[in-house]
């Protein structure tokens, strides 16, 4: 039984991206500390973070509406893994983007159940 936030698994899931896109980030540039990073940062965050948000409010609408902002905070960092790849940043974004389509497909199912109960 799903109690808290931190029960479900694509919360586990998002919050193990974020602690990696620190990780990856720490070793950005320099010029970098107010452009990318906090912008790669920021949206990371926000997935688990809408994902807790989400869990906690008490109608459908309200839990799909956190949820879908999660979605779309995913596909942002994915654009910003991109653009740091293409920057020369880092060698191999093929790892967080494939965590990412997981994650994307789990709020995907997540929103679907949301809908399909009664």
């Amino acid at each position: 039984m799903i109690k808290k936030f931190q029960d479900l698994i694509v919360w586990d899931k998002a919050h193990a991206l974020v602690l990696a896109v620190y990780k990856l980030t720490a070793g950005f540039p320099q010029e970098e500390r107010f452009g990318l990073v906090p912008q790669m940062r920021r949206a990371a965050v926000y997935v688990p973070a809408n994902i807790a948000e989400g869990f906690k409010r008490r109608t459908k609408p309200d839990k799909i509406h956190f949820y879908n902002i999660s979605q779309g905070s995913l596909e942002e960092l994915c654009y910003y893994l991109i653009l740091s790849k293409d920057l020369g940043y880092i060698s191999d974004n093929e790892p967080m983007l494939a965590d990412s389509e997981v994650i994307g497909r789990m709020l995907t199912s997540l929103i679907s159940s949301i809908k399909a109960s009664q």
